[in-house]
């Protein structure tokens, strides 16, 4: 049809601009990440894969299995492949059906799609093809209506659903399978797209716990600030919203007068975010192993299959991989959505913490089940709808002190927080935006190919 040949046209002129970049990031050759004098910046590069201290890296190789080099590999393969599925999201439009890394050092990325005439593009930006079945909007229209029916049923047997893009399939998890069917008859939602899987536990908040670096709520219950804020002048921390509720008193670690619960939200969504004191300043770091600091430069969401990891003071570092990206999950207390699932440990002691991926802040610790000893999982409130809902701004290394930009004009403004396919103007171009993030002075459209793509 004279709409698909268009669709092709345009999905082969984006490839052939940046083709080169998976190939480079991919390929394992050791100049990924690395631009040629005056050239745009990598992704790499620009979420500064190489501030990931030793800590991480330590803690990378212990829970990945890797070694120190295939660490380093992970997380700049793990940057260029988020640009390059951004991309092909784009050009692919309503084909689209997902992407995720894998591999020791997340070498190979997939990129599913509705449309085989679509492989030939997706394997010449050096990614593997997947021909599925449904789109990714098909997939999400169908979690939606799980998300409105579980509003009226009771989902403690039936605690976990979400949307698998591997398996091109919307995935209910229950503790009898007789819970998840009624969810999904519920929701109108057919067998076809839906597979129903068993779990042991129930996934539980992590209450009165320590993660991070420790904070007491009212002098009693414990949490973990989870990554630095601003807004304006004001200082401040985002944590879990489990944690307290808006006006609760908060206390350091060092039992001196903190701060006060500003805004709070639990069930639902579980997040939170404190303005602290005069005496307490908001500093771009996460409290790494032996005290050392961690550097956060951005907020870029990372993708199905790449590596995370999080800070707790009750188990130290610990590593894993992304396994689904908007879940929702069923506590005692009520359901939450969307949250994002991990491989990662935790124990009592981690709530509200930092999942962080290489130097990209994630998200904050909500809950999980199991622990560091037998494995579990965890699940994490992203940080990006945090910042986006209380207007927050991420305190960063990358985005702090560096110079305003002119008066280019346009939509695109600092602080903002971006979703995959937003448009803004700047200096009267038009950009579609490939990765979420949280804007910065310095990541101006046009200085950061891996997030912003001109159309």
């Amino acid at each position: 049809m004279p709409h698909r040949k268009r669709h092709h046209r345009a999905v082969g002129a984006a490839v052939a601009a940046t083709a080169a970049l998976l190939v480079a990031g991919l390929s394992g050759s050791a100049s990924a990440g690395t631009a040629p004098a005056g050239s745009a910046p990598t992704a790499a590069e620009t979420l500064r894969t190489d501030a990931a201290p030793p800590a991480l890296l330590n803690a990378m190789q212990r829970d990945l299995g890797l070694d120190r080099r295939q660490a380093e590999r992970r997380l700049v393969n793990e940057a260029e492949a988020g640009a390059t599925a951004g991309r092909l999201r784009a050009a692919l439009g309503g084909d689209f059906a997902g992407a995720w890394v894998r591999g020791a050092e997340s070498a190979t990325l997939t990129v599913a799609t509705t449309d085989a005439g679509d492989v030939a593009a997706i394997e010449a930006r050096g990614a593997e093809a997947k021909v599925v079945r449904h789109s990714l909007a098909d997939l999400d229209a169908a979690k939606a209506r799980l998300d409105k029916a579980a509003t009226g049923l009771n989902t403690a047997d039936a605690p976990v659903w979400y949307v698998d893009t591997r398996t091109n399939t919307v995935v209910v998890e229950a503790i009898r399978p007789a819970a998840a069917r009624s969810l999904l008859t519920a929701a109108g939602v057919d067998r076809s797209l839906a597979r129903v899987e068993s779990r042991a536990e129930r996934p539980r908040t992590f209450y009165d716990l320590r993660g991070g670096e420790a904070y007491y709520i009212n002098n009693s219950g414990r949490c973990s600030v989870g990554f630095p804020v601003t807004k304006g002048t004001q200082q401040g921390f985002a944590t879990a919203g489990h944690c307290g509720r808006t006006g609760a008193g908060t206390t350091g670690a060092n039992r001196v007068a903190q701060g006060t619960f500003q805004g709070s939200i639990f069930p639902g969504r579980d997040m939170a975010w404190v303005a602290t004191n005069s005496s307490w300043t908001a500093t771009p770091y996460v409290l790494g192993a032996g005290g050392q600091n961690v550097q956060v430069t951005g907020s870029t969401a990372a993708t199905v299959g790449a590596s995370v990891c999080r800070s707790g003071s009750t188990t130290g570092w610990h590593c894993g991989t992304i396994r689904q990206l908007n879940i929702s999950v069923t506590y005692p207390e009520g359901t939450i959505s969307p949250v994002t699932r991990t491989t990662v440990c935790a124990e009592p002691g981690d709530s509200g913490g930092s999942y962080i991926s290489g130097s990209q802040a994630q998200g904050v610790t909500s809950g999980g089940s199991g622990d560091c000893r037998s494995g579990g999982e965890t699940f994490f409130q992203p940080i990006n709808a945090l910042l986006q809902n209380y207007g927050l701004t991420l305190k960063t290394t990358g985005g702090d002190g560096g110079e305003e930009p002119g008066e280019p004009g346009g939509t695109w403004a600092s602080g903002t927080v971006y979703q995959p396919g937003d448009t803004v103007t700047y200096g009267g171009a038009t950009y579609r935006c490939l990765q979420g993030h949280q804007a910065y002075a310095g990541w101006e459209p046009p200085n950061v190919p891996a997030l912003w793509q001109r159309v």
